[in-house]
């Protein structure tokens, strides 16, 4: 049976930001945002978190008929390498208690070897939560999301929010016991600020367990399961 292993993360000093400053104005019929928190609905859930203590921020443009487009930067090259998150898509809604929205996100890596990818995504936001699926195709593998963000409907100003992933590999990967050509992995983490300070609770797990962890290259910073505590404080 694994066990989680519970990590402590601490940042004083960092543009880790889950509840953190945008700076917004509006422009005609455009409406701008610029902050180091990712704003956009759909798109929030599948862009890259950044790590605590990284440089990150981003833009979005939206228009009052419902189509937008931005960039988000989980790294901007400080302490790692640069990625930039570039997305575009569609929300409409249908009234004050539901509304859908479509989507494109393109992930790339200016100053590394990876290769580009892309990812579909389309949701529902129903009372303030939302709910939506995402298909994507990483050089490697590809990956089918399902993600929820139950912030709109939780007492206290907590967030909660979850997320699973099946990847299937395009070359099966071998492991001491054989083959691994498919996996899943999930999250699930629970948000909160509290005197300054944005807190966020997190567990994720895989499929994989022993020594097919080597054939692992999902979202989760490991394999086996985790529980990680982070506490940020903004910069600004």
């Amino acid at each position: 049976m694994r066990f989680p292993v519970a990590v402590l993360t601490t940042s004083l000093l960092t543009c880790s930001l889950a509840y953190g400053q945008v700076f917004q104005r509006e422009l005609g019929d455009f409406d701008l945002k610029l902050g180091t928190t990712s704003t956009r609905s759909m798109a929030q859930g599948l862009v890259t978190q950044s790590s605590t203590g990284s440089f990150h921020g981003g833009l979005d443009l939206s228009h009052a008929s419902g189509w937008y487009a931005g960039q988000w930067s989980p790294s901007a090259g400080v302490t790692s390498d640069l990625e930039i998150d570039s997305y575009m898509g569609f929300k409409h809604p249908f009234d004050q208690t539901l509304g859908y929205e479509v989507g494109l996100i393109h992930y790339s890596y200016p100053t590394a070897d990876t290769l580009d990818s892309q990812e579909f995504f389309g949701g529902l936001t129903v009372l303030g939560s939302r709910f939506g699926a995402a298909l994507s195709n990483d050089p490697d593998k590809l990956n089918s999301t399902l993600f929820a963000d139950l912030g709109g409907n939780v007492p206290f100003g907590i967030g909660i929010s979850a997320k699973y992933t099946t990847h299937q590999l395009n070359t099966p990967v071998s492991v001491d016991n054989g083959y691994v050509g498919s996996f899943s992995d999930w999250s699930l983490k629970i948000s909160r600020p509290w005197k300054g300070l944005d807190l966020d609770l997190i567990y994720s797990d895989s499929s994989l367990s022993g020594s097919s962890c080597s054939a692992y290259s999902g979202h989760n910073s490991q394999c086996d399961g985790l529980l990680t505590l982070k506490m940020a404080h903004p910069f600004y």
